[in-house]
């Protein structure tokens, strides 16, 4: 199990290190595979790129190679991307989460040539990632194993699309060095069922033991083990984007005390009424809130 890492805010916005140095040691301490840093749920749209570099070099420094750390680096402008690849300093990262560009809303074919620049840009191991909900275009499954196929340092895919017979069509037809990770809490468990390898996981901020717990079961096979743990995190999931990401988990973390429950504009917390029933469930867990 990886999880995307949130980026803790003070109540002035300022990047709480603090905090961010309290969540790594937690996620470190309780089963997490690797993290994903300046992901989606890190806010990065909202971050400047002086934050950026300095919060991957705080975790970098943190986690000291213990588990693999993946760097997301991703837009709408390809030339922006490889130049990124080509010129930045990569130590410490393991490999590049890299979403489909969002906005332009490019063909399957400006799909592919993107990430053909992004494959060629860099040596490290690629991982894309489909989020159509976000990027407001979906690759296909022809499109991710024709990119599968034809480079090999394209090592797996996020996939967040919501089609799980897409999702299913990419797992069987894919190349065997390439892996298909869920980008959706709530279907991961359904997902690795299937011959997905894992997720790359919100809630985990908050419940990285026993999330990567439920995935560790489901991928030896013991589904009714897993099952019962899935099931007693359906209310949360539910919860948790009910008001968007990562909206619902830093309400979540908050409730818990690990950080201040603050976003950057234009995200704003979850009402009060998507809290309460946040700190309801949490109690129902036996976690202390």
């Amino acid at each position: 199990m990886g999880v995307a890492l949130v980026t803790p805010f003070k109540n002035d916005e300022s990047v709480d290190y603090d905090a961010l140095n309290k969540l790594v040691d937690y996620q470190l301490q309780n089963g997490t595979d690797y993290l994903v840093v300046l992901g989606t749920t890190a806010e990065t749209p909202t971050l400047t790129e002086e934050e950026k570099k300095k919060i991957t070099e705080f975790i970098v420094t943190k986690v000291r190679g213990r588990i693999p750390l993946v760097l997301g680096v991703g837009g709408n402008c390809t030339r922006s991307i490889v130049e990124k690849l080509k010129n930045d300093k990569y130590d410490g990262i393991d490999a590049i989460l890299s979403v489909v560009p969002y906005y332009n809303k490019p063909s399957q074919e400006g799909i592919y040539q993107h990430y053909k620049a992004v494959a060629e840009a860099t040596k490290l191991p690629v991982i894309l990632y489909n989020v159509p909900g976000r990027t407001g275009v979906n690759m296909t499954a022809e499109t991710t194993l024709r990119i599968a196929r034809e480079f090999k340092s394209v090592v797996a895919i996020k996939e967040a699309s919501g089609n799980i017979t897409q999702m299913d069509d990419i797992i069987k037809n894919k190349p065997a060095s390439f892996d298909v990770i869920s980008g959706d809490d709530g279907i991961t468990f359904p997902l690795i069922t299937l011959g997905a390898v894992g997720v790359i996981s919100v809630i985990g901020n908050a419940f990285p033991r026993e999330f990567s717990r439920m995935t560790r079961l489901a991928l030896a096979g013991d589904y009714e083990s897993a099952r019962v743990i899935h099931h007693s995190f359906t209310e949360l999931f539910d919860l948790l984007f009910v008001d968007g990401n990562p909206a619902g988990v830093k309400s979540m973390l908050n409730a818990m005390g690990y950080l201040e429950n603050k976003l950057r504009l234009p995200l704003v917390p979850t009402r009060i009424t998507t809290f309460e029933k946040i700190r309801d469930v949490l109690r129902q867990l036996n976690i202390r809130c």
